[in-house]
C-alpha cells in the first residue's frame, strides 16, 4: 500500500514564489528513485503561509532509502552549492513532516 509524506513548509508571506522557484529548479530530481510514485507542491489559496510538498511512495522502505541516498542530499542543494558556491538563505521559517498511508479513496476522472 502506498505511503504519503507531506512536508508542511511555513514561509513568510512574501517568500512563496521563491519556494516555488527552488522546487522548480530541482524538478525531477526524485523521479528515478525506486518506489517513488509522485510529487505535488501545493500553494495556499487563502491567507495561510504553509505550503505542502506531497510525495507518494510504494512503501516506507522506499522513502527511507531515498532519505539516505546521495540523490536526496544532491537534490536538496541549490544550483549555487552544486557549483561550489554558498548556500542561499533558507526560505522557510518552519517545517514538519507528516506521514500517512492511503486508507481509501477513488480513482476519479477530470472532466
Amino acid at each position: 500500500m502506498s505511503v504519503v509524506k507531506i512536508n508542511a513548509i511555513t514561509v513568510p508571506a512574501d517568500s512563496g514564489d521563491e519556494l516555488a522557484h527552488r522546487f522548480a529548479a530541482r524538478a525531477g530530481a526524485v523521479d528515478s528513485q525506486a518506489g517513488f510514485e509522485g510529487f505535488e507542491l501545493l500553494k495556499p489559496t487563502d491567507d495561510r503561509t504553509t505550503w505542502l510538498v506531497v510525495t507518494r511512495w510504494r512503501d516506507e522502505e522506499s522513502f527511507q532509502a531515498w532519505l539516505s541516498s546521495p540523490s536526496f542530499g544532491h537534490g536538496h542543494r541549490s544550483a549555487a552549492e552544486r557549483a561550489g558556491g554558498e548556500a542561499p538563505k533558507p526560505v522557510s521559517v518552519h517545517s514538519e513532516l507528516w506521514s500517512y498511508e492511503v486508507a481509501g479513496g477513488s480513482a476519479g476522472q477530470a472532466n
